[in-house]
């Protein structure tokens, strides 16, 4: 016969304990949690400008996508334009051809290699000797240029193809790079705003400080690399006070490489638009003692700012998002090379 003995119950004693100990243990996450200390001011702005320098490397990739969006979509268009040209000469020698067909017919007898060639691909034909012997010195001529036309209008379409699917390919890392240098600035401003009104404040005011200090920048007695690179720096330093944004190449807005660019373009000079390639551009310069007014200014081992050198140790740049054109400490960042254009 089966035992039906009632289970044993858990003392009061020890259900007692038991729930004084999830209590303790509840009541320690959450001071642990309420203790965790809040990244200060310096802290999170440290965080901040390391997600500005990354969002700015990611700029610089966008920006050479989207410049070989731009060349390839030229050379796509060229083509294109080529092939219609060439479509129409085609389709001109061809009716050309035809006029002489029915020329012949109509007189009594049509050739019959002419025949075969309005009947068929001429490619399948033009390379027995037999179908020429029958042709008149003309009518060769015109076979020859229709084939030769034909075989161009296939490799011109087949290039265009290609470029099409290169065009393709750049257009989807474009979009990678956009995003990419979107997440980056969306994280620092989620960061700003996990402090207080009071540190953004504090923020604020020290890039006023900033400003203010650029107003005030002691150029000394400066001398440009040349007329260009004068007058590249002085369009340069008519955008002073305009602000920093990611891909912007002027006239209301600039990234780094888009300030410069911009500025020598006004000089009636083109530059490449990345600071990458503005760094190959013109002749290198490595002595900061050996700088002068105009010089671009390459920055961090990967290359990834620019900005004109200002004289006296400053440079003149567009420095990151939330800042604006203005003058700073070629100290402020790793020098590594100046370029004369």
């Amino acid at each position: 016969m089966a035992s039906h003995r009632r289970a044993k119950q858990p003392g009061r004693t020890r259900v007692t304990v038991l729930t004084a100990t999830a209590a303790a243990a509840v009541a320690l996450t959450s001071q642990a949690a309420q203790a965790a200390p809040q990244p200060s001011k310096n802290e999170v702005k440290e965080k901040v400008d390391k997600l500005y320098e990354e969002a700015e490397k990611a700029t610089e990739k966008y920006n050479g996508a989207k410049e070989q969006q731009t060349r390839l979509q030229k050379e796509v268009d060229a083509l294109q334009d080529k092939v219609a040209r060439g479509q129409d000469e085609l389709n001109t020698l061809r009716a050309g051809l035809g006029t002489v067909a029915s020329a012949q017919y109509r007189s009594g007898g049509l050739d019959p290699a002419v025949q075969l060639f309005l009947s068929s691909d001429p490619d399948t034909y033009l390379d027995q000797a037999s179908a020429l012997d029958q042709l008149g010195s003309k009518q060769t001529e015109a076979l020859t240029e229709i084939q030769s036309k034909q075989r161009t209008l296939a490799q011109q379409r087949k290039e265009a193809q290609a470029k099409l699917g290169d065009l393709a390919d750049t257009r989807k890392e474009l979009g990678t790079k956009k995003r990419e240098v979107q997440t980056r600035l969306a994280s620092a401003q989620k960061l700003l705003n996990s402090l207080s009104a009071k540190e953004r404040a504090a923020l604020k005011k020290d890039e006023s400080r900033a400003n203010r200090a650029s107003a005030r920048a002691d150029l000394g007695k400066a001398v440009p690399a040349s007329g260009r690179a004068a007058a590249a720096f002085a369009a340069g330093q008519s955008k002073i006070g305009t602000p920093y944004v990611y891909g912007a190449s002027g006239p209301n807005s600039f990234d780094c490489s888009g300030f410069t660019s911009w500025a020598f373009a006004q000089a009636g000079v083109g530059i490449p638009r990345t600071s990458q390639a503005q760094a190959n551009a013109g002749t290198r310069i490595y002595s900061q003692s050996q700088l002068k007014q105009g010089d671009l200014v390459i920055f961090y081992g990967d290359q990834h700012h620019v900005g004109f050198y200002a004289g006296n140790g400053q440079i003149l740049h567009a420095p990151r998002t939330g800042t604006v054109v203005r003058y700073e400490s070629i100290n402020n960042m790793p020098f590594q090379f100046g370029v004369r254009i």
